[in-house]
């Protein structure tokens, strides 16, 4: 058995301070065990980061003293805050340890009508002298009761909550001012403290000495309603009690919320079941009466900027709206914010509690978002953004007050956007050797007035409109009105070099043209002060990026530009560190595969606009490619809309014959059957393991190759670099395409046969040698482009071979009426693009799109992904759906059960 010691004992082993460190960690419950083994107290003691301490300790006697000679922590230190919390713990724990201490002791008389059956109980009065102990040893407080024959009085009980600020530890464990809430019971205007522990309290009623008796069970039932609120108790100092006051108040990163719901709605729900509630002028999270009206103020900025300033009304005054929102979008936005009743309950700067209307602030975050993260930020807390962010204003006008002050500039350009935008048509010189047709003049006044508003613009119509021709004709407006004061740079792939070269010249004779490619041009470069045009390729571009950044560019023309969809790549970065006064993108399908090529391309053409990347995912691409999100849509549609125009051949080009498209399902040979089904459930079993052990990011090259091999089997086994392949020497794919063509070329039918596979290609020529039929082909690697091209369009030859990559743009083959794609491609768009060789500008025939599809195999259930792609793709052009890649997608690309989301598509 352990010595008992008394607080004396406790007081001169440790000091003041450690001492009073020990209270807090003791209120604040940081104890966690507590127990007596023989003659030592053990505990574990946890620090604010949760660290975990354990100490032990034994008292002894040291003559008429008691004495802590053995005590050690954890921590490392003999004197510490643990090893004193946990003695202090377990001197209110143990009653067998606490040293007995001399009192004069009286009885307190109860009136024979109150009293229970037998013996009164005797009550203890401290009458001791001594100073007050430390407030976790738990001793009697002085109680008082009634004297013999006085009045007792019964009275109703209400609750009382008073709110106030007193001096105590905060979570760091460092003495400050702190919110705290103590319960306070009123008996009929007698206000008593809730921490009082006399069951009698002594009043004057008509003249005499009467005492009220407390109802105890009604103040713990109280209590108990303020426990689901989550509430700590503790003590702090307070010179009415020895052992302090009892406090109840909220504790970690939410406390600041607890109080502004408990203020806001538990009070009042409280108070409608009789409760009374005081709050001190000092306490922190007051509510505000009065929430007025929401609104932004637009101001214009600095050249090419504007500036959003936004308040809020209370109680009478305009405060600063941009720190709450700041403030809600740093806690997690709509989705973490507290909302009663519809109403979102948050705090001001100086502390006190507001209600905003949930659905407004919804809709403002919604858009608020990217604009911090993307915008400057003056001292007066102003977003200060880029013009062509002006779209923003827009959506704000539906959820905001606006006003503009000193916003002649951005009023008058919202204003052209906030339906269809005046657009004055521009003539375009006779310098320009073409004929464009009314849309196309459209196009050209669409560019100018973008270019006018120093704004980009995103040509993106159908393949075969003239994309070309209009961004010739725009920079032939330039240069006729001298604004073409520095070249125009035209960036393309490689293979387009020579077809923009060749347009150039034919629609722009009087322009000076140079191109920056091969080993020449860095000659060339020295040299541009009389050109007008200066052509080069993302590649060459990417090399000298260090020298071109620095050359001055009246206009940047991107044409394919989803060549820069990733944000990562070297092209990309390089295209953003161009210096010019006008950008333009060209791209029938500036989304290929997901919602960041969009970003990527954007991130070049009107920096800003779509604010940063990860705010960007965050906003639309997660909520609409994962949820399908139709409002988060609308919005990314309306953001881009302005500076996107987009035409379909059905739209504009009415005179185009029709284009059909047919599938021509195919069933694979017995034996190429058997292989297929082989390679299927081998390499299906090993991506399903793969999978299990990794995500699907980490997968991916297996994945992809388990597939290919699946493709190439539907293709021809000879594809296949399996030894199981060997031996299989049936392709029913290959067959057939020489049966079509058999047919077709006697009709006078002019082909063109797509495959992503150049090995393919190096398949049928053998099979098409052999049945007489002549042909040429354009590759990846074919050097010169533009001899098969004049031999197929002079009509030298019926079929044109041609490999997805190589001939999937800048190609205009306008004799060819029949197009087979021997194999399908994940991508829908690249697809359309190498169909659309045909069927553009010129053609005066049907063009009939055949696609040879194995039936029962991955090539048609990567039909259904087409479609899913092309949904996605719509983002850009119309409020459309957008799916995206999963691992469900993988088990039925490899024939596993289909997925209900795949029945309903």
């Amino acid at each position: 058995m352990p010595v008992p010691f008394s607080a004396e004992d406790f007081d001169r082993v440790f000091d003041a301070t450690v001492i009073r460190r020990a209270q807090s960690v003791i209120a604040l419950g940081f104890v966690k065990d507590v127990r007596l083994q023989g003659d030592t107290i053990e505990g574990a003691v946890e620090d604010m980061d949760g660290t975990r301490r354990v100490t032990s300790l034994t008292p002894e006697r040291k003559g008429s003293r008691i004495s802590f000679a053995e005590r050690e922590c954890t921590c490392g230190e003999r004197g510490c805050r643990h090893l004193a919390a946990t003695a202090l713990a377990a001197l209110a724990k143990f009653p067998e340890l606490r040293k007995p201490e001399p009192r004069s002791m009286i009885d307190v008389i109860i009136p024979a009508r109150d009293r229970p059956p037998g013996p009164p109980p005797p009550q203890r009065i401290r009458a001791t002298g001594r100073r007050p102990r430390p407030a976790a040893i738990l001793a009697a407080a002085p109680l008082e009761g009634p004297e013999e024959g006085a009045t007792v009085l019964e009275r109703a009980v209400v609750p009382v909550l008073h709110l106030r600020r007193v001096h105590g530890p905060d979570e760091h464990n460092r003495q400050r001012m702190i919110d705290v809430l103590t319960l306070d019971f009123d008996y009929g205007g007698v206000r008593i403290d809730g921490a009082d522990e006399n069951p009698f309290v002594r009043v004057r009623s008509g003249g005499q000495m009467a005492y009220i008796r407390r109802d105890i069970a009604a103040e713990g039932e109280a209590l108990d309603q303020l426990r689901p609120d989550g509430f700590v108790q503790m003590r702090v100092a307070d010179g009415k009690s020895a052992r302090g006051q009892r406090v109840l108040t909220f504790r970690g990163q939410e406390a600041a919320a607890k109080w502004h719901h408990f203020v806001a709605v538990r009070i009042p729900e409280l108070t409608t079941m009789g409760w009374q509630s005081h709050i001190d002028a000092n306490f922190g999270p007051q509510l505000a009466e009065n929430v007025g009206n929401i609104d932004v103020t637009v101001e214009d900025g600095d050249k090419g900027t504007f500036s959003l300033e936004f308040g809020i009304e209370i109680d009478g005054e305009r405060h600063p709206l941009l720190p709450i929102l700041e403030h809600l979008l740093a806690r997690g936005g709509i989705d973490a914010a507290q909302i009663v009743e519809g109403e979102i309950i948050t705090s001001l700067e100086d502390g006190r509690v507001i209600k905003l209307p949930a659905e407004r602030i919804r809709r403002l975050l919604a858009v608020m978002g990217d604009l911090i993260e993307a915008a400057g930020r003056t001292a007066e807390k102003v977003l200060v953004l880029p013009m062509g962010a002006a779209a923003t204003v827009l959506e704000l006008e539906d959820v905001l007050t606006t006003s503009w002050a000193n916003a002649a500039d951005i009023e008058a350009y919202v204003e052209r956007f906030r339906g269809e935008p005046d657009i004055i048509p521009v003539e375009v010189p006779d310098d320009f050797k073409g004929t464009l047709r009314p849309y196309q003049q459209q196009g050209v006044d669409w560019l100018q007035h973008l270019a006018s508003h120093g704004l980009g613009g995103f040509l993106a119509d159908d393949m075969g409109l003239g994309k070309t021709a209009q961004t010739i004709a725009n920079i032939c407006v330039e240069h006729a009105e001298g604004r073409l004061t520095a070249p125009a740079l035209i960036v393309v792939p490689t293979s387009l070099v020579a077809n923009w070269t060749a347009e150039l010249i034919k629609f722009s004779p009087h322009l000076n043209v140079v191109v920056l490619h091969g080993l020449e041009r860095h000659e060339k470069r020295e040299q541009l002060d009389d050109v007008h045009v200066v052509i080069t390729t993302y590649t060459v571009l990417t090399r000298d990026i260090e020298v071109m950044k620095h050359l001055p560019w009246h206009i940047v023309v991107l044409d394919e530009a989803q060549a820069i969809k990733s944000p990562e790549a070297r092209a990309t970065r390089a295209v953003c560190q161009l210096k010019t006064t006008n950008k333009i993108c060209l791209s029938g399908t500036p989304i290929e595969n997901n919602l960041d090529e969009l970003w990527s391309q954007f991130a070049f053409l009107m920096p800003g606009l779509l604010g940063d990347r990860r705010g960007f995912t965050k906003r639309f691409r997660t909520p609409i490619e994962k949820n399908g999100d139709p409002e988060c849509r609308a919005q990314l549609v309306a953001r881009i809309a302005p500076f996107i125009l987009r035409r379909t051949k059905s739209e504009v080009a009415t005179e185009l014959p029709p284009k059909h498209t047919i599938l021509r399902r195919i069933t694979l040979a017995p034996d190429q059957r058997e292989l297929y089904e082989t390679i299927r459930g081998t390499l299906y079993e090993t991506v399903r393991e793969q999978m299990a052990e990794r995500t699907l990011a980490q997968s991916r090259v297996i994945v992809l190759d388990a597939l290919l091999k699946l493709r190439q089997a539907c293709c021809d086994p000879r594809l296949v670099k399996l030894g199981n392949a060997r031996g299989t020497e049936s392709s029913a794919k290959l067959d057939d395409l020489m049966e079509m063509i058999s047919e077709l070329i006697p009709e006078g039918r002019r082909i063109l046969v797509f495959s992503q596979f150049t090995s393919m290609l190096d398949l049928i020529k053998p099979r098409l040698n052999e049945a007489g039929v002549p042909f040429v082909e354009l590759r990846g690697d074919t050097r010169d482009r533009a001899t098969p091209v004049q031999t197929f369009e002079a009509g030298k030859v019926p079929l044109f071979l041609i490999s997805l990559k190589a001939g999937g743009r800048g190609l205009n083959l306008t004799s060819a009426d029949t197009v087979i794609h021997y194999d399908p491609w994940w991508n829908p768009a690249v697809e359309a693009q190498a169909s659309d060789r045909a069927h553009r500008i010129g053609q005066t025939k049907s063009v009939f799109v055949y696609k040879l599809i194995a039936t029962d195999t991955v090539e048609e259930r990567i039909l259904e992904l087409q479609q899913r792609k092309a949904e996605l793709a719509s983002i850009a052009f119309q409020e459309g759906g957008g799916l995206a890649f999963n691992a469900e997608d993988i088990d039925y690309l490899f024939g596993g059960e289909r997925t209900a989301e795949a029945e309903a598509a």
